[in-house]
């Protein structure tokens, strides 16, 4: 019943651009749900400056470092910083969470094309197989976060096409009305979730899945309990995006003795916060 009511309502929304939609309606698409795609952030000018940004780390860095490991750096980049307080992406935040917003943390995450163009052994097409590809597997980030008080909002602002073929984000709409579900350890070689954990193969419904494609310069968000995933890139173009996490400010890190967490790299987007849960 919820995944139908759930169909209709994307059915629904389909028909209207996400740019033409008001606050009440982002906010009553995310709430239905759980993310948003295609959102406009980025106008030409601003792409071009944050990619050309952004090719200056990769020649500083290298790309195996570019891939996963550029964590937390709008501390140090004044223009990552402004892309994570863009206006027109808060805006949809602030549609769902109210005017008030924390930024949590961020991190850019790259697939970088893997095939070699050369014969090999893998394949005759000299492409290297699936399975040996870096992937993310089904999972819901609040798995990871240790947050409490309040939601989690996770953006990919795209700073190239992410489309099917270089492992574009999918969603299963709806799943995160279901609360938490288990994770284990992953078994496929290539899991870029630092934990190495998914959801196991029964309990997700990927029949029902939904493939997130963007544009460059366009974003998604999407709710902290939505089971999500992303296949490996196949192709030859890169797909490489800002992800961003915020919470409201009455949301609280909790406390746990096993693994306890610390938000170091939080900063006001926008509003303000009477509640300082986090350390800045």
């Amino acid at each position: 019943m919820l995944y139908n009511a759930v169909s209709n309502f994307i059915q629904e929304r389909e028909q209207q651009k996400p740019s033409e939609m008001s606050a009440e309606q982002l906010q009553e698409t995310y709430n239905q749900q759980g993310y948003i795609s295609g959102l406009p952030v980025l106008n030409p000018a601003e792409l071009t400056d944050a990619r050309r940004a952004f090719a200056a780390l990769e020649e500083e860095f290298g790309k195996e470092y570019t891939q996963y490991s550029l964590h937390n750096v709008h501390l140090q980049y004044q223009w990552v910083l402004g892309l994570a307080k863009n206006p027109r992406l808060l805006e949809a935040i602030k549609a769902v969470i109210g005017p008030d917003v924390v930024l949590l943390d961020s991190r850019f995450i790259c697939k970088y094309p893997t095939a070699s163009g050369e014969p090999s052994a893998d394949r005759p097409d000299g492409n290297v197989r699936d399975t040996q590809l870096p992937y993310v597997a089904w999972h819901q980030d609040m798995r990871y976060w240790g947050i409490d008080g309040g939601p989690v909002l996770s953006v990919w602002l795209a700073l190239d096409d992410s489309l099917e073929e270089n492992g574009a984000l999918k969603v299963i709409p709806g799943s995160h009305h279901a609360g938490m579900l288990p994770h284990e350890l992953a078994t496929r070689q290539g899991n870029m979730l630092s934990v190495n954990q998914e959801i196991p193969e029964e309990l997700v419904e990927s029949g029902k899945s939904v493939l997130c494609p963007l544009l460059a310069g366009q974003m998604s968000v999407h709710d902290g309990f939505l089971v999500h995933a992303s296949d490996p890139n196949t192709s030859q173009r890169r797909r490489c995006g800002l992800v961003i996490r915020y919470v409201p400010p009455c949301a609280h890190p909790i406390h746990d003795p096993d693994r306890p967490r610390k938000f170091l790299a939080t900063v006001l987007a926008c509003g303000t916060d009477q509640f300082n849960h986090f350390s800045r």
